[in-house]
């Protein structure tokens, strides 16, 4: 019994770090209805970027998380504002294709600079060191740490969208593009202040993600197809909704793996598609 409520424990936490992939994702998606191809790929550069901060020059990976913050703020707001913003219109193939170029661009200059090995962020024993609970069931501080950061994060961006300035012209700008552009609003402005605090989002997973596991180059389709499912299972536009689908992405996995160490994947990806058959708009759509 102690087994089964382990492999639980062990699923939530894994989806706090699948929901934290994912806000970036349903972030541009809910203000653009932009679907950021090359988004596991800026999870990746972002862990990389740390691990270099980290292992080049001694940091913590506080510090680089310091460091990676404004840097990817700063390239988000860049990338739409000088790129992204020119594709947007009626038609969603060109950023498709875009964001799918840049894709390619990073995972290749990944491993140009950093070649095909796997690495991982040194986070000086936090990610062996526990919490036990009872006998037979511990609680891993660094996953538990990730689990109240993607917390956080929804609580945050869900205030934001709901008790602020920004957030109001993040909404309009959603509903209606033109209504908001006669209303004052600069569009370009505002996409380019949700991409870059898209990526800010991205910095924090991928400082994580390289810290509770190892990184590799080419992991940025698989880290992708994680954070699509848990932003499509939770429901598109709502940030609680994708904690959700984080949280039973995760759980799904774990009891798949508690079943045979080669099924977790699968059921993860079984639950997804129950979900997408038994109610395609999600388990909490965007009510806002």
């Amino acid at each position: 019994m102690i087994g089964w409520i382990d492999t639980i424990f062990q699923g939530v936490l894994l989806g706090g770090l699948y929901a934290l992939f994912a806000m970036g994702l349903s972030l541009m998606f809910g203000v653009m209805r932009l679907v950021n191809i090359a988004h596991g790929d800026l999870i990746l550069a972002a862990s990389f970027v740390a691990f270099a901060i980290v292992d080049g020059a001694g940091a913590s990976p506080w510090i680089a998380l310091a460091c990676v913050l404004p840097l990817a703020f700063g390239a988000g707001y860049a990338l739409q504002r000088g790129v992204l913003n020119l594709t947007l219109g009626g038609d969603i193939l060109p950023p498709l294709l875009v964001t799918f170029g840049l894709s390619i661009v990073i995972q290749n200059a990944l491993l140009e600079i950093f070649s095909a090995d796997s690495r991982s962020i040194n986070a000086g024993g936090l990610e062996t060191a526990s919490l036990q609970v009872v006998d037979g069931l511990a609680l891993g501080w660094l996953p538990l740490m990730i689990f109240l950061t993607a917390l956080a994060a929804a609580w945050f961006l869900q205030w934001l969208f709901g008790a602020t300035a920004l957030g109001r012209a993040f909404r309009a700008t959603s509903d209606d593009r033109d209504a908001a552009q006669l209303m004052g609003i600069n569009n370009r402005h505002v996409y380019a202040l949700a991409t870059g605090l898209a990526l800010a989002l991205v910095a924090i997973a991928g400082l994580f993600h390289g810290m509770r596991t190892t990184i590799a180059p080419t992991d940025g389709p698989a880290l992708l197809l994680y954070a699509f499912e848990a932003v499509i299972i939770g429901g598109l536009g709502s940030f609680w909704g994708t904690f959700a689908g984080g949280v039973i992405l995760g759980v799904a996995q774990s009891v798949g793996f508690r079943l045979d160490p080669g099924w977790g994947i699968l059921v993860g990806h079984l639950a997804f598609l129950v979900v997408l058959l038994a109610k395609p708009t999600g388990l909490f759509p965007k009510t806002r």
